[in-house]
């Protein structure tokens, strides 16, 4: 019997998906995949129930954890919201990848695991896997977000190394590109902000972009390639909120755009840089070619309408991180 993969989205292999819903408006762009009726079979499993879990995982020689949504508003009980479902259903997973018998697992961490105020590195020193976000910076700043990818992550790799468990993480950027379900993500919600405009207002950040297709190849590799080990920075892409509106401006003249005064000043540490997933061959699409296409989806899917009585807002939490 042919092993199955758990939580991939590379339809090439036999793919079980855990999802927290089973409405069919949530699931029925999986079941339209090229080869779904083949290849996919979908789970109800709440991510903190450990026998559910290990349902979903029983016979699989690898696993991609991928769950930990963005939020899109404030978080008001982080504990239920974002620390729990991250960090003990992290456990559960690995704990269910390793009855099974898997042959590696890839947790999906971020790039704030990494980049946020880190202890004793130096502003000028371009970041790599070596570095670490400020667990502690990030709660004093309410960054529950944060403090969850920390957390996961940090608990993921330990874990590992106590069980023998192959686990490996990819620390995407921001990811942009063309989506799978009807429904606006928070990720392009950030960049539909920038195209509309609203009543908000955010830091001139350097952020760090990738494409969600790059993103998806990078998982594959980390779990195909043997010699894979640790962390891997998945952030190709670095601009600063400023240099982004221009660039929209000069690809788009149809939009009426944020205010550039609406981008309060901010200084700029070192980038990251994803030198260790390029040495093991990752190649990505250029910054335009990606945010093309992410505009053209958001535009086909109607993400770029005006709501009446519904402005256009920023996610709170880029405003965090």
């Amino acid at each position: 019997m042919k092993k199955k993969e758990v939580m991939s989205c590379h339809l090439g292999l036999v793919l079980c998906d855990c999802i927290r819903v089973s409405a069919e408006r949530k699931t029925a762009h999986l079941k339209q995949l090229e080869n779904a009726s083949e290849n996919l079979k979908l789970f109800k499993a709440d991510i903190l129930d450990y026998d559910a879990m290990a349902a979903a995982i029983a016979g699989c020689q690898g696993v991609f954890h991928v769950a930990t949504p963005v939020p899109s508003g404030k978080i008001t009980d982080p504990e239920r919201e974002m620390l729990g479902p991250a960090v003990h259903g992290t456990t559960n997973v690995l704990k269910a990848a390793s009855a099974a018998g898997a042959r590696r697992v890839v947790v999906v961490s971020s790039m704030v695991a990494v980049e946020i105020d880190p202890n004793g590195w130096p502003k000028d020193k371009i970041k790599d896997e070596g570095c670490w976000s400020d667990p502690e910076a990030c709660r004093n700043n309410q960054d529950w977000y944060s403090v969850a990818k920390i957390s996961s992550e940090q608990g993921a790799l330990e874990y590992g190394k106590q069980t023998g468990l192959d686990v490996v993480t990819v620390n995407p950027a921001l990811v942009f590109g063309p989506l799978l379900q009807p429904t606006l993500n928070t990720s392009c919600q950030f960049l539909v902000y920038f195209l509309k405009g609203g009543p908000d207002r955010m830091r001139n950040k350097l952020w760090h972009i990738v494409d969600v297709r790059d993103t998806a190849d990078a998982l594959l590799l980390v779990y195909e390639t043997p010699e894979a080990s640790g962390r891997h920075i998945c952030a190709p892409h670095f601009i600063s909120a400023r240099d982004l509106l221009d660039l929209l401006k000069s690809m788009y003249t149809e939009y009426p755009f944020m205010s550039k005064e609406s981008i309060c000043d901010m200084d700029h540490p070192a980038p990251m840089t994803s030198d260790k997933l390029k040495k093991l061959g990752w190649k990505v699409r250029p910054l335009k070619e990606t945010i093309a296409d992410t505009v053209e989806f958001c535009q086909n899917a109607g993400f770029l309408e005006d709501v009446e009585g519904s402005p256009c807002r920023f996610p709170d939490i880029y405003n965090k991180i």
